[in-house]
C-alpha cells in the first residue's frame, strides 16, 4: 500500500501495521475506507509509553469486510499537548472510541463532535491508564460516607 501518510510498514503473526503521520491520519483514514474498502473500525485504543516521547500510541484497528483483512494503524503522539485530529468524519464509530481514549488516557481528538467522557464521571481529575496514575487513585471525599 502506497500513500503520503504513511512512515513505515510493519508485518508480524500475519498481521500488517502502519506506523502513519498522524498530521495525516484523517486522509489516509478516508483512502482506506473509500479506496481499499476498510469500512469497519474495530477500535480506538491508545497506549502509554511513559517516561519516552512521543508519550503515546494512538491504535486504530480497521477491517476490510468484503477481504477479510484487518489492519492496524499506529500514530505517535507528544506527551506535551497530546492530540490528533479526530476520525469522526470518516466513522461515526469512532465517536465513542475517541471519549473512550480521551477518558482514560487525556488524549484529545480535534473537531470531535462531543469529546467529554464517557466511562469516568464529568468531575473527575486526572486519566486512569496513564502510567503516572497513582496506582490506589487519588483519595477522593464522598459525601455519603
Amino acid at each position: 500500500m502506497n500513500h503520503p501518510a504513511i512512515l513505515e510498514t510493519k508485518e508480524a503473526f500475519g498481521e500488517t501495521t502502519l506506523i502513519v503521520d498522524p498530521v495525516r491520519i484523517v486522509d489516509l483514514c478516508r483512502h482506506l475506507k473509500d479506496s481499499e474498502n476498510y469500512i469497519r473500525l474495530s477500535g480506538i485504543t491508545a497506549v502509554d509509553m511513559h517516561p519516552a516521547e512521543p508519550r503515546f500510541e494512538v491504535i486504530y484497528h480497521l477491517h476490510s469486510i468484503e477481504r477479510n483483512q484487518r489492519l492496524r494503524l499506529k500514530c505517535l503522539v507528544s506527551g506535551t499537548n497530546p492530540e490528533i485530529d479526530s476520525a469522526t468524519g470518516v466513522w461515526r464509530a469512532a465517536n465513542w472510541y475517541e471519549r473512550e481514549v480521551f477518558d482514560m488516557f487525556g488524549i484529545g481528538f480535534r473537531n470531535h463532535p462531543n469529546l467529554v467522557r464517557i466511562l469516568m464521571p464529568i468531575d473527575w481529575k486526572g486519566y486512569p491508564l496513564r502510567k503516572d496514575y497513582p496506582v490506589h487513585g487519588y483519595k477522593y471525599s464522598y459525601p455519603s460516607e
